[in-house]
């Protein structure tokens, strides 16, 4: 329940007393915060402040963010934590009591205003997740909350009968995700020496001669670590979360190069729809020989090992009290290791 949680402050803008909540508090006098709510942060599952203790009274919702001023805070007594599944939300309206006459299936925040619903409905049932329902079509005036599992078969006992136009579902914020890379899955698909460059230098004298004026060379090479959800993915679009990846290194038998910067191997950020690939590209420096021996032609091949290996991922995602399990793939090419291979032949 801890990330499902309301933080509220005495003053605006975060200042003053503070106070954290992880489950309802049914009155506020009791733990010393009564008609006292200046500003407030929500983060999780939505929660309502009521005016009155036991969830009682004028109420208002307040839904994952930040409220650097709420102007009504100070009326507020008792706070209730929305412990409802609210994913998929979906609500059925009937146009008369006891879910009598025409019917209105709803998924999404809806104005009844722009079509043919409006003041129409006097009854419904929530399939799914937690609904606000407004007399208003900007969503001021009278409003209730319909919950799964609570059904309303007359809206003319509490007043509301074709009286409202406007309606959404509660969200449960940002899911939290938790990722494992399952390393004794790993598959590795391709391994392998490529030789990206050759200096040859042939000394017919007696005598030792230099073999280049340069003593060293520079060469790149570049690692790409990629993540695929699946088709099907819950995950929405900026979720973000790390991969700890450092291990894969190791139990994969690869050699990343001894001047490459290990940190980049230890973790890989993903965020849904934005950074699901990251390459990086480094230099490497390769001593070659001072001389040539009498009478020998020295080959230098420089030569790159390189390697492709896919590793499937466990995500653990949890949206307010609920979690699931679904799985992507981690994907890493890797080519940092770089090294001179020498042969000597006698002419």
């Amino acid at each position: 329940e801890k990330m499902n949680k309301i933080i509220v402050y005495e003053k605006c803008s975060y200042q003053g007393l503070q106070r954290e909540f992880t489950s309802s508090i049914p009155s506020l006098l009791e733990v010393d915060f009564n008609n006292t709510i200046a500003s407030l942060v929500v983060i999780g599952q939505p929660w309502i402040a009521y005016q009155k203790p036991m969830f009682k009274g004028e109420a208002r919702v307040f839904e994952e963010g930040e409220y650097k001023q709420v102007d009504d805070g100070n009326t507020f007594s008792s706070l209730q934590l929305i412990r409802d599944d609210l994913k998929d939300p979906q609500i059925t309206l009937f146009e008369h009591v006891n879910y009598g006459g025409r019917k209105k299936v709803i998924r999404e925040e809806t104005k009844l205003s722009l079509g043919d619903f409006s003041d129409r409905a006097s009854s419904h049932k929530v399939d799914r997740g937690a609904w606000v329902l407004y007399e208003e079509a900007d969503g001021g005036g009278r409003w209730f909350l319909a919950r799964a599992g609570r059904d309303r078969p007359d809206y003319t006992l509490f007043g509301f009968n074709d009286r409202f136009s406007y309606l959404r579902p509660l969200k449960a914020g940002r899911p939290k995700v938790m990722s494992k890379v399952l390393w004794e899955k790993k598959m590795m698909e391709d391994e392998r020496n490529v030789q990206i460059d050759e200096l040859v230098g042939v000394n017919r004298s007696s005598y030792e001669q230099k073999f280049s004026v340069e003593l060293a060379k520079e060469y790149e090479s570049t690692t790409t670590q990629s993540f695929t959800f699946k088709e099907e993915t819950s995950v929405e679009f900026g979720v973000s979360f790390t991969l700890d990846v450092s291990a894969g290194f190791f139990l994969a038998d690869i050699t990343i190069g001894a001047e490459s910067n290990f940190e980049y191997f230890r973790s890989f950020a993903v965020e849904k729809g934005k950074s699901e690939s990251l390459s990086k590209t480094e230099k490497t420096t390769i001593a070659l020989p001072a001389v040539i021996p009498p009478c020998t032609k020295l080959t230098v091949r420089i030569m790159r090992k390189e390697a492709c290996f896919r590793v499937p991922v466990e995500l653990i995602i949890t949206r307010g009290f609920h979690q699931q399990v679904e799985y992507g793939e981690y994907k890493c090419k890797l080519g940092q290791s770089i090294y001179a291979d020498y042969a000597e032949e006698k002419i």
